[in-house]
């Protein structure tokens, strides 16, 4: 049995954290947070797309490079954006060569309340923007290449 939100500590309300090689699941998420005292739960599928504003041509895939410590991190993170909250959490980030079409990010977060399932998702997700220690090399179509760095 799952423990409702209310009875959870900020350590056990992130019910999955993890920076993988392998595919993310959207489904594994939703499972990490099924909990019945949730109202709501948000989700929130971050994709490699063919274009960039800063390219000069399409984007065919997205070379993503983590820290040692970025589990870790991603983990801090997620409870952070929970704060005091009632919200359960289970976010992923995935490293490796990425197509376009392929998931980067997947969060999903449950609560007693919409409004704050969708706060501590995108609090969550700005917080991975700027703050994990993941990097992205682009790879356009042409076969140039620009390293992302934190922040970006």
């Amino acid at each position: 049995m799952t423990d409702s939100p209310a009875t959870t500590t900020a350590r056990d309300a992130v019910r999955l954290t993890r920076i993988s090689t392998e595919p993310l699941d959207l489904d594994t998420h939703l499972a990490a947070v099924e909990d019945a005292s949730a109202g709501a739960v948000t989700t929130f599928v971050g994709r490699v797309r063919d274009h960039d504003p800063d390219a000069s041509g399409a984007v065919v895939a997205l070379e993503y490079t983590a820290h040692p410590d970025a589990e870790a991190t991603l983990r801090r993170i997620a409870a952070e954006a929970i704060g005091s909250s009632e919200a359960v959490v289970a976010v992923s980030h995935r490293v490796g060569r990425l197509s376009v079409g392929d998931a980067a990010v997947v969060i999903a977060v449950a609560s007693p309340h919409r409004a704050e399932a969708y706060e501590v998702s995108r609090t969550l997700i700005e917080a991975i923007k700027s703050e994990l220690p993941v990097w992205k090399r682009q790879v356009e179509a042409d076969g140039t290449t620009a390293w992302k760095g934190l922040g970006g």
